[in-house]
């Protein structure tokens, strides 16, 4: 790793950078980029079937007996024949060369045609809507680790301040201690507590280096850059909708249900499609050929214009097992969609519930942090006064940074829930566009 390079990073730059580096998100583009492939390619079935095809043929000097009745005239034809003349001579033909264009366009094929577009169309808008979905477990995903990074930094920030606490409790004990006014025992615990904040610090570092590396990879930035993450990010706690009105919003924005829905529909028409086996195809036809075997015979200009009819008869008997697949394939669909529908409904109740009790930790660890701070300075008095001893005061002092650090991390856990009610119900990345659009 090179030197390090500090980068200041607002949440809305990071997922900005996060979705235009996801592999995850370069998968779904190269899902989209195929089905929209297997579309056309459904499609070009329309467009009529050419087909070019030509030989030249080398031919050895073929060994002919030809035996003609020639009746009355066999005597009058005798005396010509005995004065050598080539009139029944054979020409000799040593190559030949022929091309000829088939065309075919089809009118009518049961409807296969039409209902695999349709079916082609309705896949393609459920893996574009995948994609999407995938966009929204992103943006999660990024969010999650910002404040995850958040709280990294509150916690070394916070037991780098115990730290400077503590090294001057040594300080003030040593020299407290030097004029026999507390004994050394109490010393000797000041400088206990000091190396377990040293130690603190070291831990606390050590997980926001991980975190940052982490962050990172996750956002396409080099391994040395340190991340400087807005310390206003985490604002105050909002009120979302009620449970009814979300499980509303998501049946009509979550983009996996509606994906869901899009491909019971294009199971609908390939079930069809399949259907259209049992009918007839008709297509117009046409071509074009010439041909020329030297010193024997030359063809050019042949056109033929017709309609071609085909009938599978086979497909009576044989198409029944794909039909009865592709109408399971529906019913599993429908059963898909359903259950979906009931995992979306206790996703957002979860989600929900999860951050009405972050909000609920907040208030009680609000009040922890009070009340820390207020026990931490009566024991103080206390010990100034020698009515409470060194470990009671030590014991205070770390219930206070306890406090303060789980108060800081519910902040980011509530901010974290907050997102992902909006993630459940497939909002998300549209209301982070519309938030830094705001700005």
């Amino acid at each position: 790793m090179g030197p390090t390079t500090d980068k200041n990073l607002s949440l809305s730059e990071a997922i900005e950078l996060g979705l235009g580096h996801s592999k995850k998100l370069m998968l779904s583009d190269a899902a989209v980029e195929q089905a929209e492939a297997s579309l056309q390619q459904s499609k070009d079935a329309k467009l009529p079937d050419l087909k070019l095809s030509g030989a030249y043929l080398y031919l050895a000097q073929p060994h002919l007996d030809i035996k003609l009745d020639l009746g009355d005239n066999s005597d009058d034809d005798a005396g010509s024949s005995d004065d050598g003349s080539s009139s029944s001579s054979f020409p000799k033909v040593h190559q030949a060369v022929y091309g000829m264009v088939s065309a075919s366009l089809p009118l009518y094929a049961g409807g296969k045609i039409t209902n695999s577009i349709k079916s082609a169309e309705y896949l393609t808008k459920a893996t574009k809507l995948d994609a999407e979905n995938d966009k929204e477990e992103v943006v999660q995903n990024i969010i999650s680790a910002y404040y995850n990074l958040y709280k990294a930094d509150a916690q070394l920030r916070l037991v780098n301040e115990n730290l400077k606490t503590a090294v001057q409790r040594v300080k003030d004990f040593s020299n407290l201690e030097a004029n026999g006014i507390i004994a050394r025992n109490d010393l000797m615990k000041a400088e206990l507590q000091q190396s377990d904040m040293e130690l603190a610090v070291l831990d606390a570092e050590n997980n926001r280096k991980i975190t940052n590396f982490n962050f990172n990879l996750l956002l396409g930035l080099e391994d040395s850059t340190q991340i400087i993450i807005d310390t206003n990010a985490v604002g105050t706690p909002a009120q979302v909708e009620g449970l009814a009105d979300l499980v509303t919003m998501a049946r009509s924005n979550r983009f996996d249900y509606l994906a869901t829905v899009q491909r019971s529909q294009a199971a609908l028409y390939n079930t069809k499609a399949i259907q259209g086996n049992k009918y007839p195809t008709v297509a117009l036809t046409g071509g074009y050929m010439a041909a020329d075997i030297p010193k024997a015979l030359s063809a050019y200009n042949i056109v033929n214009v017709g309609v071609g009819v085909s009938y599978d008869l086979g497909a009576l008997y044989k198409n029944k097992a794909k039909e009865r697949a592709a109408k399971t394939q529906e019913k599993i669909l429908d059963i898909r969609r359903q259950k979906l529908d009931d995992d979306i409904q206790t996703e957002i109740f979860q989600a929900y519930n999860n951050y009405t009790h972050q909000l609920k930790k907040l208030d009680v660890l609000q009040k922890a942090i009070e009340q820390a701070a207020e026990n931490y300075r009566i024991t103080k008095n206390k010990y100034d006064n020698a009515l409470a001893t060194a470990t009671e005061l030590f014991d205070a002092d770390v219930a206070q940074l306890q406090a303060r650090i789980n108060f800081a991390n519910a902040k980011a856990d509530a901010a974290v829930a907050y997102n992902k009610i909006y993630e459940t119900v497939g909002v998300l990345n549209k209301r982070v566009h519309h938030i830094n659009n705001d700005k």
